[in-house]
């Protein structure tokens, strides 16, 4: 059975990214693009739990780096490691994994 990411260690999490991260990889290179997003998006998931959430507060503008096409990123509230807010040409809230957003001002 699996274990949560909150439950994992430091050292649990970064063997976790790399088996996913592998996993990634080899689903990309046999043109499995689903597959390659969906461990991806776990090895993002983990990586968030390595990161410090109260380095995150509302009000901080982020980027989302895995899409730098999005509009800046105004963090509302933190629930865990996810930041809720709002996308500068939206009212629409929404939540992204800490480990995706990089901080502007």
């Amino acid at each position: 059975m699996e274990r949560r990411y909150s439950d994992m260690s430091k050292h649990e999490l970064r063997l976790e990214i790399a088996e996913l991260k592998e996993k990634a990889r080899k689903a990309e290179q046999m043109g499995m693009v689903n597959d390659f997003a969906v461990q991806q998006r776990k090895a993002q998931m983990a990586e968030a739990y390595l990161l410090d959430p109260s380095a995150f507060n509302p009000g901080d503008v982020c980027q989302v780096v895995v899409n730098p096409e999005l509009t800046a990123f105004t963090i509302s509230y933190m629930n865990g490691v996810f930041a809720w807010g709002t996308h500068q040409d939206s009212d629409n809230v929404v939540a992204y994994p800490i480990s995706i957003l990089k901080q502007v001002r």
